[in-house]
C-alpha cells in the first residue's frame, strides 16, 4: 500500500544539543511482499537490524523505504557558515586530498550541511535514541496513512463486489433456457441423422433412437450447466464480502479468493452456450482482474 510520513525527535535538553536532531522518513507503495530498502547514513548505518525488526513487526506488504537524515532543526533556515567553520572545513578537505588526489573537491551543498550539524554534531548527542524515536512516530504515522487508504480501497472493492453480483443474478434465468434450447437444437439434429440413416438403409429402432437421444441430450445440458459455478461464485464473494467488512490482516485470503474466482469465470466461459452468457463471462473477467490488482495492495 502507498504512504509516506515523516517524523523528528530533538533532545529535551536546552542549549546548542537542543537544535540538533534526527529525521526519518518513510516511502511506501504497492508490493505483494514486505520489502524494506534502507537510506541511512554512516553514523546509523548499524541502527538498521533494529530498524528493519521495528518494520517487520507492523507491516506485512509494500515496498518501503526509510531515509534518515541528521542535522539541526529545518526550521532554523539556512544560516551563514562561520569562518571557523569554513577553515576547519577547508582544513580537512586538503588533507584528504594530501592522501587521495583523486578525491573530488566538496561542493557547496555538501559544505553547508556540514556546518548545519552533518558533520560536527555534537558527540553528546543520543542519536541512536532519538532516531529510533523518530521511527516509531513516522511508522506509526505511515499505518495511519495506510489505514486510511485502506478504506478507500475496500469501498471500490465493494463496488466490483456488487457489480459482480448483479452479473451473477442475469445469468442465473438464463441457465434453463440455454439449456433447454441446446437441448431441443441436439434432438433436431439427432433426427435429422436418423432420417438420413434410414434413408441409407440402416436398421435403428424407433425406441433405442429415442432412448439414445435423450441420454446424449442429458449428458450435454451437464456439460453446460454452469448453475454450480454460479452457486460457487456467489459464495465466494460472501466470504470477500465478509472479510472487506472485517478489516485487519486479510490481503493473502483475499489473494485466494480471487483466484477462485477467476476459476468460476473462466469455467462459465469454457461452458458457455450462448452469446449472453459469453458477455456476462467476460465482463467478470474484467471485474475480477480489477479486483485482483486492488487486493495485491491490502494487508
Amino acid at each position: 500500500m502507498t504512504g509516506f510520513a515523516s517524523a523528528s525527535a530533538h533532545p529535551a535538553s536546552e542549549g546548542e544539543n537542543a537544535r540538533v536532531g534526527v529525521t526519518v522518513e518513510f516511502r511506501s507503495v504497492n508490493s505483494r511482499f514486505l520489502d524494506l530498502a534502507f537510506r541511512l547514513p554512516d553514523e546509523l548505518r548499524h541502527l538498521e537490524p533494529p530498524l528493519r525488526e521495528l518494520l517487520t513487526s507492523s507491516l506485512k506488504r509494500g515496498k518501503v523505504e526509510v531515509r534518515a537524515q541528521m542535522g539541526r532543526q529545518a526550521d532554523e533556515g539556512l544560516n551563514t557558515p562561520s569562518a571557523e567553520q569554513l577553515s576547519r572545513l577547508a582544513r580537512i578537505e586538503s588533507a584528504v586530498q594530501g592522501w587521495l588526489p583523486k578525491a573530488a573537491p566538496l561542493s557547496v551543498n555538501e559544505a553547508l550541511l556540514w556546518c548545519r550539524g552533518g558533520g560536527s554534531a555534537p558527540s553528546s548527542v543520543p542519536f541512536d535514541e532519538l532516531t529510533l524515536q523518530a521511527a516509531r512516530q513516522g511508522l506509526q504515522a505511515l499505518k495511519d496513512a495506510r489505514a486510511r487508504e485502506g478504506e478507500r480501497l475496500v469501498a471500490i472493492l465493494m463496488e466490483r463486489v456488487v457489480r459482480l453480483r448483479e452479473l451473477a443474478a442475469q445469468a442465473v434465468p438464463l441457465v434453463p433456457a440455454v439449456v433447454a434450447r441446446q437441448q431441443q437444437r441436439f434432438l433436431e439434429r439427432w433426427s435429422e441423422a436418423l432420417q438420413t440413416a434410414g434413408a441409407s438403409g440402416a436398421t435403428v429402432s424407433a425406441d433405442a433412437a429415442r432412448d439414445r437421444a435423450l441420454a446424449e441430450a442429458t449428458a450435454l445440458a451437464i456439460r453446460i450447466d454452469v448453475a454450480e459455478e454460479l452457486s460457487r461464485l456467489g459464495a465466494h464473494l460472501d466470504e470477500i464480502e465478509r472479510l472487506l467488512t472485517r478489516g485487519g490482516e486479510q490481503g493473502k485470503r483475499l489473494d485466494f479468493l480471487i483466484q477462485e474466482l477467476h476459476r468460476e469465470a473462466n469455467t462459465l466461459g469454457s461452458k458457455s452456450a450462448a452469446l449472453e452468457l459469453t458477455g456476462i463471462s467476460v465482463e467478470m473477467k474484467v471485474l475480477i482482474e480489477q479486483l485482483r490488482e486492488q487486493v495485491q495492495n491490502i494487508e
